[in-house]
């Protein structure tokens, strides 16, 4: 994709990995065009988490228009307006517990969203031939893993939950807009992402602020399910390598090659906390509790990303330890942020739903 980039529509952008990568292409690429964030504020979603931005670029290079991704109509007149040249899609229902308890949702956002997005792009592509379109997705649709092995971009989708079974259908539509239609598309399935911004019902926060409260740390089942861990600045700077230099119509799998289990990972963020706090790590560790495991709990998760290395020279740059004391700072330093995320509606979702929600 040697084509410069001048006007960016980046859906679900006041949202964790998007608010992220529009700080990533301000901050980090010095990024000269037009970023126009398309987000429906949900409750995942937060204004403040642009707040920067916007001071500094709103009306000349940042746009935030709060519209659905399901109305095409107004989408497509403010890619029109904006004339732009790329759609970076992040907007997604993403939660695996909300999406056992609610899925219709998960549907609506993730597949007919999607859906309606990409016609939007078919109709942009018509009269721009080096517009592209970007989908953001997960490594949840390739399932579980047994002890050995990893995920490639060639894996066959098993998705095991409500919500990886929805974004196993976006890119589904994805790809079919790309050799039905020759739609420009680029995919990415990546692996858990962490880091500033992210909403507090997500695992890492999730620890961090219950710690900070003294409220007992649920872990499912024996605490043995392994995730791959990916710091969400460098998954910005993937997508920003695949945007430039991708083939079209191909999917590139991005990892942070760091495998860990639920237990060990909450056990390491009760030792930061502790150093961090001046607090005997005991403090936090005897505040650990295993819980019911959830439905359909995929026990393993390990992201191959070597064709993404190989092609287009990336990897990570980040260290677990050295994301999670990144991270670890920025909430630490964000009270006023975090009360933000702790909003009535959450508060009434987790005691009703989600009590003992675990790692």
């Amino acid at each position: 994709m040697a084509t410069e980039r001048k006007s960016i529509l980046v859906t679900g952008g006041a949202g964790f990995i998007g608010a992220n990568f529009i700080h990533h292409l301000f901050e980090q690429l010095n990024f000269k065009g037009k970023v126009i964030n398309l987000d429906c504020l949900t409750y995942a979603s937060n204004v403040e988490n642009l707040k920067s931005i916007e001071e500094k670029y709103s009306g000349s290079r940042y746009f935030f228009e709060k519209v659905s991704i399901n109305d095409a109509e107004r989408a497509l007149e403010i890619c029109n307006r904006h004339a732009v040249d790329t759609i970076v899609h992040f907007a997604a229902e993403s939660h695996v517990d909300r999406s056992i308890l609610g899925p219709a949702a998960f549907v609506e956002t993730n597949i007919v969203g999607t859906f309606q997005l990409l016609e939007v792009g078919r109709k942009l592509h018509k009269e721009n031939s080096d517009f592209v379109f970007y989908h953001v997705s997960t490594d949840e649709v390739y399932g579980s893993l047994g002890p050995t092995g990893s995920f490639t971009e060639e894996t066959p989708y098993d998705p095991r939950s409500p919500y990886s079974a929805s974004k196993a259908s976006s890119d589904h539509l994805v790809r079919a807009s790309f050799h039905t239609y020759g739609l420009p598309v680029l995919i990415s399935n990546c692996s858990n992402n962490y880091g500033p911004y992210q909403h507090l019902e997500k695992l890492i926060p999730h620890m961090i602020t219950k710690m900070l409260s003294g409220q007992k740390l649920p872990v499912y089942g024996d605490g043995k399910n392994i995730r791959d861990w990916l710091y969400v600045g460098d998954h910005c700077e993937a997508i920003w390598t695949i945007l430039t230099k991708g083939q079209v119509g191909e999917t590139y799998n991005v990892g942070g090659d760091c495998e860990i289990t639920n237990i060990d990972l909450v056990r390491r963020l009760c030792e930061k906390v502790a150093k961090f706090t001046e607090t005997p790590a005991q403090k936090f560790l005897d505040l650990i509790e295993f819980v019911p495991d959830r439905p359909g709990h995929d026990r393993r998760y390990s992201i191959d990303f070597s064709k993404i290395s190989s092609q287009l020279g990336w990897k990570p740059k980040h260290s677990f330890e050295e994301g999670i004391e990144k991270t670890l700072r920025w909430y630490l330093d964000q009270s006023n942020w975090s009360r933000t995320q702790s909003g009535e509606e959450y508060q009434r979702w987790v005691a009703s739903n989600y009590g003992k929600r675990g790692g």
